[in-house]
């Protein structure tokens, strides 16, 4: 191997030196060549540059799209990506008509690569849970429906209020699959007044009433975090207030 000392080197004609094939430079024991050395941002504006395991090149990577399932269906994987982030909750439960609420639905999530969802083109079935339905005083509430993503993640509904045991509030749901798994937050009892329903991961359940606003908790069911559970109502006056649907939310990256 030769070595040569120099502090400049210049192209006898033009501006460009040529290294003949089968030549190279070598830099701190890197041969520099077109695989080595970065390409030219020119035309590549807002990319980013990565290595494919053999060369450098520009591309569009990240988060490319969000999206939501809110009820059944499918899911299609794009060819234009690598990885999706999965995270879904199950339905809340139900209230009741005597502060009784019920409890909110498990959550989980997880990150998938195409290769693992069965490559691009494959389509997974999407199951939204539904919320509990409500009940007046003594009766026992509906619990919420499981939320799934294939058989990669699910999460199952809260319990309705009066369904583990009479006058008590309704048991969080549980996730599964995927890197997290949690169960929802339970719901309040037996009481003179009233009860929110259970906290999701997303946020709050339904809000709870007063004799004076009528059916207070049941005419805003639907005004809670998805997967929160159903709120009790305000000493039997009404029936408590329906479970907050479930959600799945999908982030697709380059």
């Amino acid at each position: 191997m030769s070595a040569i000392y120099v502090n400049n080197i210049q192209s006898s004609t033009g501006t460009t030196v040529v290294i003949p094939a089968g030549n190279a430079l070598s830099f701190a024991g890197t041969q520099l060549n077109a695989n080595t050395i970065l390409p030219s941002p020119s035309g590549q504006a807002g990319k980013m540059i990565f290595s494919n395991g053999t060369s450098y090149e520009f591309g569009d990577y990240g988060a490319v799209r969000i999206l939501n399932f809110v009820n059944p269906g499918s899911y299609v994987v794009p060819s234009n990506v690598s990885m999706i982030h999965v995270r879904l909750v199950g339905a809340g439960g139900g209230g009741s008509g005597h502060g009784e609420s019920g409890g909110s639905g498990g959550y989980a999530e997880g990150f998938f690569t195409v290769s693992q969802l069965g490559g691009s083109g494959a389509s997974i079935a999407v199951q939204v849970g539904t919320g509990g339905s409500a009940t007046y005083y003594s009766g026992s509430s509906g619990n919420g429906g499981t939320t799934s993503f294939g058989s990669f993640l699910s999460a199952t509904g809260g319990r309705g209020a009066n369904s583990v045991n009479q006058h008590c509030g309704g048991h969080g749901g549980l996730g599964s699959g995927g890197s997290v798994a949690l169960y929802g937050g339970g719901a309040g009892g037996h009481c003179t007044y009233n009860h929110r329903g259970g906290s999701s991961y997303f946020g709050g359940g339904g809000a709870a009433g007063h004799p004076q606003g009528g059916a207070y908790a049941f005419n805003h069911s639907q005004n809670a975090a998805p997967g929160g559970g159903g709120a009790g109502e305000h000493y039997r006056s009404y029936q408590g207030a329906v479970g907050k649907t479930g959600i799945i939310i999908i982030m697709e990256y380059r």
